[in-house]
């Protein structure tokens, strides 16, 4: 009883106060990869992160020894990591977070596991235009949030005092990355609700190189905006399916049409070109 209290006291002031919660590394061993570590954040807001070999294997299906992937909205690298293990040591995950809370643990887990993953990250939104904006959240710990360029509240009422910096992901690339691009496999966004607005920015890149795209139906998403992700993932050549989790053995279902996009609340997607 005491220990449930606690937990509960812990929750509350993290939605309330904001404070800094240290990380803890911890050790997975898979029967592919072996050993490999990861740093959970012990914000009392957040799940504990397990690593597993299911979750390695669903990215094996898209990503090869070699690879490059980019990870849009890498939070604590939960994503990030397990696509760094299936690209290996040759290949690169590019990881986008301006979130400066999430991003302190990002960095210790792109330092971990040197031996089998190549990471380089980065502090900035992936947006339309390259701009400064208000980063909010609904809790006080910043565990998520999104940004605006005025700010409506319509992710929180804790607001980040500085803002950050917005950039185009196509000029970023083609100015840092042009020779990684042939081997562009894969691409994840998770924005709040912006997913669409940032592959819309970066349509030109997807059509040329062909990555399979995931993204989120995020939850208060409006009919309308769900219409408009399942157009902007749709792109000629791609089929789309939505995908219960990150593991290799979770159930995938197909979005034949726009309207499919209504049927669950909130809900990951991928497109891949067939």
């Amino acid at each position: 009883m005491f220990n449930f209290l606690r937990k509960s006291f812990a929750r509350k002031k993290a939605r309330r106060v904001t404070s800094e919660y240290p990380h803890k590394i911890e050790t997975f061993h898979l029967q592919d990869e072996g050993t490999v570590q990861f740093a959970n954040w012990l914000n009392p807001l957040v799940l504990n992160k397990i690593i597993s070999q299911s979750e390695i294997n669903f990215y094996k299906r898209f990503i090869k020894p070699g690879d490059m992937a980019i990870d849009i909205g890498t939070n604590i690298g939960d994503t990030t990591i397990p696509m760094a293990l299936a690209a290996g040591k040759s290949g690169l995950v590019l990881g986008f977070d301006p979130n400066p809370f999430v991003y302190k643990i990002l960095e210790v887990n792109t330092k971990l596991n040197p031996d089998k993953v190549n990471i380089q990250i980065f502090p900035y939104a992936i947006t339309d235009k390259e701009t400064e904006f208000i980063y909010s959240s609904s809790e006080a710990s910043f565990a998520n949030g999104g940004i605006q360029e005025v700010n409506h509240g319509i992710h929180g009422k804790y607001t980040l005092p500085e803002k950050i910096k917005g950039i185009r992901l196509t000029d970023f690339l083609l100015k840092n990355y042009p020779d990684k691009l042939d081997r562009l496999a894969y691409i994840k966004v998770d924005a709040e609700g912006l997913d669409s607005m940032i592959l819309k920015s970066i349509k030109d890149i997807i059509e040329k190189y062909s990555p399979v795209v995931v993204a989120e139906c995020f939850t208060n998403s409006s009919a309308e905006e769900r219409y408009d992700l399942f157009n902007t993932v749709a792109l000629p050549g791609y089929k789309l399916y939505k995908f219960d989790d990150f593991l290799d053995t979770a159930a995938i279902t197909p979005l034949l049409q726009k309207e499919d996009m209504t049927k669950w609340k909130t809900f990951n997607l991928y497109g891949i070109k067939s």
